[in-house]
């Protein structure tokens, strides 16, 4: 797929203030400092669309984006909000599960998961989650630049076979680095695969 253009819509913090429209909506979801703006910005070619930042946990909205006036591009806070006060963690909760259960136009969530890390309990009860309520996702390795191949294959593999423990079968998985754009193409002829299946319904 080629990215031809790229912009901002709208952020928001209420499901129903999100944009109406019946083009397909690709979500991204991570831990606070996975990498996912700079993810995103790597995947649309489009430096700073999305906001990167060193102090983890900046997106705080639904932020949508509309890429080649075709589909949307979804930027969602993070999930495991340790450095915030329990009355913003539990609206990022709320916002966060409202969008993901209730949005009709999302079409495929990507969780992020960092591939320097070994399994975080929090990313796999995450998973979980997504799974008991039948939400259709994938995974995206993040930072494989940070490692040697051997140690990002053994770590992938690591995560994989933890996810085998519950699922019988497998979701997609990608991997990335914002770095070297490793990874693009396949998340992105991946979306552009769904879109075109969607057209042909």
């Amino acid at each position: 797929m080629e990215i031809r253009k790229s912009q901002f819509v709208i952020s928001n913090s209420r499901l129903d203030k999100c944009p109406v429209h019946n083009r397909p909506e690709y979500a991204f979801i991570g831990r606070s400092n996975v990498g996912k703006s700079s993810l995103i910005n790597m995947l649309t070619g489009h430096k700073g669309l999305a906001m990167t930042s060193a102090k983890p946990g900046k997106t705080l909205l639904i932020n949508h984006f509309i890429v080649n006036d075709d589909w949307y591009l979804v930027d969602l806070p993070g999930y495991g909000f340790a450095q915030r006060g329990n009355a913003q963690r539990d609206q990022l909760k709320c916002m966060i599960e409202d969008y993901i259960l209730e949005r009709e136009q999302l079409t495929s969530l990507f969780v992020l998961i960092d591939s320097r890390l070994e399994p975080q309990k929090i990313d796999l009860e995450f998973i979980e989650w997504l799974g008991e309520n039948q939400i259709p996702f994938g995974i995206i390795f993040t930072k494989a630049d940070k490692l040697g191949h051997g140690g990002l294959v053994a770590n992938v593999n690591r995560f994989l076979e933890k996810l085998s423990e519950q699922w019988e079968e497998l979701p997609p998985h990608f991997i990335t680095s914002s770095k070297d754009r490793s990874g693009r193409d396949d998340v992105l002829d991946y979306i552009d695969n769904i879109n075109k299946s969607l057209k042909e319904m």
